[in-house]
Parts: C-alpha cells; sequence; structure tokens
C-alpha cells in the first residue's frame, strides 16, 4: 500500500515516500490541510493504495488542523476506480476485485472497512472539510466529495454514481450523505440511472455549496476557508457536534444536547 506524503511549510513532516499508484498529496499550512488527488493523467482515479494513504492522512492529522481542503490535480476531481481493478492483472502491487473476490469474507469485509477510514474521518466534528471539485467526480470521486462537509464546485462538474452500472454498489460511505443531502427519491434516480448530474442541478438540490467558474475555484476555496476560520475553534467544534446529531434526535433530545453543549462553553468562557 502506498502512502501519502505529508509536507508543511517551513519544512517537512515525513508520512513515508508519495508513489505514483498512491498518487495522493498531502500539505499542511497552519490550520489548513490540503489533500490533493496527484494522478491527472488518470483523471485522479483512484486505487487501494489511494485509500490507504487517505487513511494515513486522517490517522495522523496535526492536531491544529480546523479546515481540510480536498482537490484534484488538473481538470478532474476524480473519475472514479482505476479501471484496471477491474482486470485479472489488477493494479502492480495491489491486486484486483478479481482477487479481492478470493479472499475470505471476513477478509474481503475487512479490507472495505479499511478503504472506507480514508473517507469517514472526514466528517470529524473537530474540522471541517471542504472538497473543491472540477470536472470529473465519478463512483469513488463523487463519494470522495460526499464525504465531506462542504463542496465547492466549478461549473464544469460532472458528478456520476456509477458503480450500479459496473455491477456493484456504493460503499465508500456515500450513500447516506447523498439520501441527506438531496432526499431519498432522488438518490435513487442518481445512483439507479447512473447519470451526470451537472452543475446547476448540484446546487438546486443541494449537492454543492457555490458554483463558480473553473478559474475561480481556487479562490472561492479560500474565501470559504478564511469564513470558517473566522469563528471560535471550541464553538464550531460544539456546533458541528450539534448538527451531526441532529437527525438522530426529537426536538426536545436536540434541546437538551444545546443545553449540554452550550452550557460547556460558558464554563470555558466565563467560568
Amino acid at each position: 500500500m502506498a502512502e501519502a506524503q505529508a509536507q508543511q511549510r517551513g519544512g517537512y513532516a515525513d508520512d513515508g515516500p508519495a508513489t505514483a499508484e498512491g498518487g495522493v498529496r498531502f500539505e499542511v499550512d497552519g490550520e489548513i490541510a490540503t489533500i490533493t488527488l496527484a494522478r491527472p493523467e488518470k483523471r485522479n482515479a483512484q486505487t487501494f493504495a489511494t485509500w490507504s494513504a487517505l487513511a494515513r492522512i486522517g490517522d495522523s492529522l496535526p492536531e491544529q488542523v480546523r479546515v481540510v481542503v480536498v482537490k484534484g490535480e488538473g481538470p478532474s476531481f476524480s473519475a472514479g476506480i482505476d479501471l484496471r481493478m477491474f482486470t485479472p492483472e489488477g493494479v502492480p502491487g495491489q491486486g484486483s476485485f478479481s482477487s479481492a473476490a478470493r479472499s475470505e469474507g471476513a477478509d474481503f469485509e475487512q479490507r472495505i472497512r479499511q478503504a472506507q477510514a480514508g473517507f469517514l474521518w472526514l466528517r470529524r466534528p473537530e474540522i471541517v472539510s471542504v472538497a473543491a471539485v472540477r470536472g470529473h467526480a465519478i463512483g469513488a470521486g463523487f463519494q470522495l466529495a460526499l464525504a465531506c462537509d462542504l463542496r465547492i464546485v466549478a461549473d464544469d462538474v460532472s458528478f456520476c454514481m456509477k458503480e450500479p452500472a459496473l455491477g456493484l454498489v456504493p460503499d465508500l460511505t456515500g450513500t447516506k450523505p447523498l439520501v441527506e443531502l438531496v432526499g431519498l427519491a432522488k438518490a435513487i434516480d442518481i445512483c439507479l440511472t447512473a447519470r451526470t448530474v451537472h452543475a446547476d442541478e448540484a446546487m438546486r438540490i443541494g449537492l454543492a455549496e457555490r458554483v463558480v467558474a473553473g478559474g475561480d475555484l481556487d479562490d472561492a476555496v479560500r474565501e470559504k476557508v478564511a469564513q470558517l476560520l473566522s469563528t471560535n475553534r471550541d464553538a464550531a467544534v460544539a456546533t458541528k457536534r450539534l448538527l451531526q446529531g441532529a437527525q438522530a434526535r426529537t426536538l426536545e433530545e436536540q434541546s437538551v444536547a444545546e443545553g449540554v453543549e452550550q452550557a460547556a462553553r460558558i464554563k470555558a468562557l466565563f467560568g
């Protein structure tokens, strides 16, 4: 499995050598971390090594980081799974779906959970994750964007949940946020037709927080990051916890949770 390269301005945090197969670049600048899928020649297609690299970043994320930006190098965010994974030969050093299918059931399920770990950590309350999405965001790429709290997209974006058309299901944690964002009926439509969702529809149905011209994407992300960093860190963490738990609670339960969080904040500020 490939490892992510971690770079910190003014020095390097050595997290192992970057590899062509992993294709993930990791940079930290103060409270901001940037993850770049860096295989533009493959439209940032993902492999087992990509998911391993993402998980390693989550495991070693510096405590000072408040905002994580996820983007793709080149004209595409991520075109999904590397097609070599569908061949008997697979990806050199990583195998293929064919070889994985011959694993014991528990072993294969564990490998899926390991891949999912690279996506799950992006929802932690102590950070806000922002996907900067341009061009193709297909399958695993769509799910990586869905793993982030916010999505700012270029006007050429193409979201597509391709897995059902390939005989698979979306298993990189994307189904729950998709339903929560667009509703069950729309999620069924998007997944079971494997159709493309373009920028205007993405904005209309809640997949995107903002749509900008491709040349303005980086500036729009920087503006959003600055806004996110302008709030009190501890209050932001507590508020995100409240928002994440809101759907699973009754109004009364949510009110109690708000009181608990607010009591902690007031004691921290004025106690």
